[in-house]
C-alpha cells in the first residue's frame, strides 16, 4: 500500500509539473504575464523613483554626492549580488516560491527604508530592497519565456517591457509629488501595499515549477563575484572623495583594486572550469548571447549610470521642484511603452538588428544634446531630448531579448536570464560608480579653470563687481562694503554653478560615448531569416 501511495504522489507531482507546460486554460500565460509585470514594475519603480528625491535626502542627512550615490548603488549591487543565485534557488526550491518571497523581501525592504533615520540605516535597507529586486527580474522573465512559446515571446517581452517602461515615466513623477508635498519617506512606503497585493496575486495565479535537474550551488563563484563587485564600487566612489586627500594613489583605494582584481580573476577561472557554475559563463560562447550581454553591460554603463544626472541639475540648477524634474520623465516611459510591443512584433516578423541599430542611434543623440546643458537651457531641449530617449529604448529591449534567447535551450532559460540581467545590473552598478566620480572630478577641474580665468585687476571683473553691488546695494540696502563682499559671493556662486552644469554635460559625453560602442556587438550578431508562415511548436515534451 505505502509503494502504491508513493507511486501515487509521484504521478500527481509529475502532472502538476506537465500542467505549468499545459494550462488548462489558454489565457493562464496572459494572466501570469500580468503578475510578473506588477512585480517587474515594482522593481524598476525603485531604481527610479529615488533619482529625484537624492538633493533631498543629501540635505535631510547633512550628506554629499559621494555618500548619497550608495543609495542607488546599493540597490543596484544587491540586485546583481542576488540576480545569479536566483536561478539556483528556483531550481531548488520552485519558481512560484522564490519569486513570492523575493516578492516579500523587497516590500520589507521598502518599509525598512521609509523607517530609516540615517544614511547608513538607509543603504541597509536599500540592500534588502535589491535583494528581494533581484529575484522578482530574473525569474518573471523566465516564467514568461517559458510560459509562452518561441512565436509568441516577443510580444510577451514586449508588453512586459511596458511595465519597466511604466516605471520610468511615473516613478520619478510619483516620487516628485510625494517629496514636495509630503516626505521622502514615502516614496518607499507607498511600495507596501502594491507589494501586498502582488504576494496574493502571486498565490492565486502562479502555478510551482521545480527543476528536477538541480546542481550544486557554487559556493566559490558566489563569494567571489560578492567580494569583487562591493569592493570595486567603493574603490570607484572613494577616488574622488572629499574625505580622501590622497585621491587614487591612496593606499587603502589600491588594496581594494588588487582585492576586486583577484576576486574577478578567481570568480571567472572557477566559472569556466566547475561542472556547476552559479553563472554559466559557457553560455555566452553562444554568439548572440553573448553579444546581446555585451550590448546590455555598455547599456547599463551608459543609461542607467546617468539616470541620476538630470534631476540634479534640474533641482540644483535651474531651480525644479522634486515634482516638476520628476514630471519631465513622464513622457519617456509612455514612448518607451508604446514602441515596446511594436518593436517586439517587427522583431517577430521582419528584422530584430534594424530596431536595436535604430534605438542606439536615437539614445547616443538624446545624450549628446543633453552634454550642451546650460543655465538658459529651454525646457522644450530638455523634453525633446528625453523623447528621443523614449523612442530609444523602446526599440532596444524587446529585439535585443528575443535576439539574444532565440537560440538558448529551454532548460538553460533560467541560467541566462540570470547572466543577462547580472551583466546590466553590474553594467549600471558600474556606470553609477563612475559616471558620478567623473562628475566630481570634472566639477573640481571646472571650478579651478573658471576660478583661474578671472582676473581680480582686470577693468571686466572690476566692472561686474561694481555692477552687482550696486544692485546690491540698490534692492538689499546693504552697506558698500557689505555689498562688495556680497557681490563676490555671488559671481563666485555663478562661477561654481556654471562648473557644475559643465561637469554634468561632460558625464552626459562620456555616457553618449559608452552607448555608441554598442554598435560593435550589433553589428557581429547574426539573425536567422524569418519565415511567415511557419510556426514553430508552443511546448516542447520533457
Amino acid at each position: 500500500m505505502r509503494k502504491i501511495s508513493v507511486t501515487h504522489k509521484i504521478r500527481r507531482k509529475l502532472r502538476t509539473r506537465n500542467s505549468i507546460y499545459h494550462p488548462q486554460h489558454k489565457s493562464y500565460k496572459w494572466f501570469v504575464l500580468a503578475n510578473v509585470m506588477l512585480g517587474t514594475f515594482m522593481a524598476v519603480l525603485d531604481s527610479t523613483i529615488v533619482n529625484v528625491s537624492l538633493p533631498k535626502i543629501m540635505s535631510a542627512f547633512g550628506v554629499g554626492l559621494s555618500t548619497i550615490e550608495w543609495v542607488i548603488t546599493a540597490y543596484m549591487l544587491s540586485m546583481a549580488a542576488m540576480l545569479p543565485t536566483s536561478g539556483w534557488l528556483a531550481d531548488k526550491f520552485g519558481y512560484k516560491r522564490v519569486y513570492f518571497w523575493g516578492l516579500l523581501l523587497f516590500t520589507l525592504g521598502s518599509l525598512l527604508c521609509g523607517l530609516s533615520n540615517d544614511e547608513t540605516s538607509l543603504i541597509i535597507s536599500r540592500v534588502i530592497q535589491g535583494l528581494g529586486a533581484g529575484t522578482l527580474q530574473p525569474l518573471g522573465m523566465a516564467i514568461i519565456t517559458r510560459e509562452f512559446p518561441p512565436h509568441q515571446r516577443g510580444i510577451a517581452l514586449g508588453f512586459w517591457s511596458i511595465a519597466a517602461a511604466a516605471s520610468v515615466s511615473f516613478g520619478p513623477l510619483l516620487g516628485g509629488y510625494l517629496v514636495d508635498n509630503f516626505n521622502w519617506q514615502l516614496i518607499f512606503n507607498v511600495n507596501v501595499p502594491v507589494g501586498i497585493a502582488a504576494l496574493l496575486f502571486t498565490i492565486i495565479i502562479q502555478r510551482e515549477f521545480v527543476n528536477r535537474n538541480t546542481r550544486k550551488f557554487d559556493y566559490i563563484g558566489f563569494i567571489s563575484v560578492i567580494i569583487f563587485l562591493p569592493v570595486l564600487l567603493y574603490a570607484l566612489s572613494e577616488g574622488n572623495a572629499a574625505t580622501n586627500s590622497e585621491g587614487w594613489s591612496a593606499p587603502y583605494i589600491l588594496f581594494c583594486f588588487a582585492i576586486s582584481l583577484i576576486g574577478l580573476a578567481v570568480f571567472l577561472t572557477h566559472e569556466l572550469t566547475t561542472k556547476n557554475p552559479l553563472l554559466d559563463l559557457r553560455l555566452l560562447k553562444d554568439r548572440n548571447f553573448g553579444l546581446a550581454n555585451a550590448v546590455l553591460f555598455l547599456f547599463g554603463m551608459g543609461m542607467f549610470g546617468s539616470t541620476f544626472l538630470l534631476p540634479l541639475y534640474l533641482q540644483n540648477s535651474m531651480g525644479y521642484t522634486a515634482l516638476q524634474s520628476g514630471a519631465v520623465f513622464l513622457p519617456v516611459g509612455i514612448i518607451q511603452g508604446i514602441m515596446s510591443p511594436l518593436s517586439g512584433v517587427f522583431s517577430d516578423k521582419v528584422s530584430g538588428k534594424l530596431p536595436l541599430f535604430i534605438g542606439i542611434i536615437l539614445l547616443v543623440l538624446s545624450f549628446y544634446l543633453n552634454s550642451q546643458l546650460s543655465f538658459l537651457t529651454e525646457h522644450s531641449f530638455v523634453m525633446t531630448s528625453l523623447y528621443i530617449r523614449g523612442l530609444g529604448m523602446g526599440m532596444i529591449f524587446t529585439p535585443l531579448s528575443s535576439l539574444s534567447l532565440s537560440t538558448i535551450p529551454r532548460e538553460k532559460m533560467a541560467q541566462a536570464s540570470g547572466i543577462t540581467n547580472t551583466i546590466r545590473q553590474v553594467g549600471g552598478s558600474l556606470g553609477v560608480a563612475l559616471l558620478s566620480t567623473m562628475l566630481t572630478a570634472r566639477v573640481n577641474f571646472h571650478s579651478q579653470t573658471y576660478g583661474g580665468a578671472i582676473q581680480s585687476d582686470s577693468q571686466t571683473f572690476k566692472n561686474t563687481i561694481n555692477g552687482i553691488t550696486t544692485y546690491i546695494q540698490h534692492y538689499a540696502g546693504s552697506s558698500p562694503a557689505v555689498a562688495a563682499k556680497q557681490g563676490q559671493s555671488v559671481l563666485m556662486s555663478h562661477v561654481n554653478s556654471q562648473a557644475f552644469i559643465q561637469g554634468i554635460n561632460d558625464d552626459f559625453l562620456i555616457a553618449a560615448g559608452i552607448s555608441a560602442l554598442c554598435f560593435i556587438p550589433i553589428i557581429l550578431m547574426h539573425e536567422k531569416k524569418k519565415k511567415s508562415a511557419a510556426k514553430e511548436p508552443a511546448v516542447q515534451q520533457d
